[in-house]
């Protein structure tokens, strides 16, 4: 029996260690391990190309796709790995579709200074904002918000804090940590957009690949179950998570253009 007491403390005691490991490596690590940026993919003379100071001075790169007989701006936040010139292709296409489109690359993506984090990309997106209300003429109302994979942390969070029009998230997950644990085993995680999206009043559209194999698609089905009506489901059957645009880019773009017409959440 004292030997089988031994056993359970080391164990329990070993347990606990490697708890205590896994949480300071998640603070540690996580910032880095969610983002990743690569080498700019687009030129300085970019048109539509801004640069707006954050508020610390941090100069942020900012697209700005005008369309006069708009009545909407689309404010898109990009994948990881992924910069504005990454999401050019599809901007256009909203813009063509009748839209106005707005973009930022988040710091050291891009031509964006600073190294990106959680509360950076919050912080930067009002600052985004403040500028595009002062000098755009764009209000919060007039908003359509579409989140891409790690773009979706920003876009629920700004669809929560502000009175948009709606949100569409494309590949997303319910939480950072939970695309590698499947579960929350850590007292924080990043990005907790499942805990989050019940607070959105404003119509809700989410797409996801059935064969995404970086956010596995129960990530997109749990959220849709969390969010709280008007909300549409748009499961693209075979995508994958960087093919999704390939396999389904005009179908996204008439999508998302259909459900803009949408009315609000009472």
């Amino acid at each position: 029996m004292k030997l089988l007491r031994k056993l359970l403390w080391r164990s329990g005691r070993f347990l606990l260690l490697l708890y205590a490991g896994l949480a300071l490596f998640g603070c540690v690590a996580a910032e880095r391990m969610i983002f990743q940026p690569q080498p700019a993919s687009y030129r300085a003379d970019l048109p539509g190309l801004l640069t707006v100071p954050a508020a610390d001075g941090t100069p942020l790169a900012v697209l700005h796709l005008p369309n006069p007989a708009a009545r909407h701006t689309i404010v898109y936040f990009h994948g990881n790995a992924e910069d504005l010139g990454d999401g050019l292709p599809l901007l256009r296409e909203l813009q063509a579709a009748g839209f106005a489109a707005l973009a930022f690359d988040y710091r050291g993506y891009g031509r964006s200074g600073g190294k990106a984090s959680e509360e950076n990309v919050y912080a930067d997106t009002r600052a985004v904002l403040a500028y595009a209300r002062a000098k755009l003429g764009v209000t919060p109302e007039r908003l359509f918000v579409v989140g891409r994979s790690v773009g979706g942390g920003p876009a629920v969070e700004l669809a929560v804090r502000e009175p948009v029009a709606g949100l569409a998230l494309i590949s997303p997950f319910t939480s950072a940590f939970r695309v590698m644990t499947h579960v929350k085993i850590l007292p924080f995680d990043r990005f907790d957009n499942l805990a989050k999206i019940g607070g959105v009043r404003a119509p809700i559209l989410i797409f996801h690949g059935t064969a995404d194999e970086v956010v596995p698609f129960w990530h997109g089905q749990a959220l849709f179950a969390a969010a709280p009506e008007p909300k549409i489901s748009s499961w693209i059957d075979g995508a994958g998570h960087n093919d999704i645009f390939e396999v389904a880019g005009d179908r996204i773009v008439r999508e998302l253009k259909s459900w803009a017409a949408l009315p609000a959440r009472p």
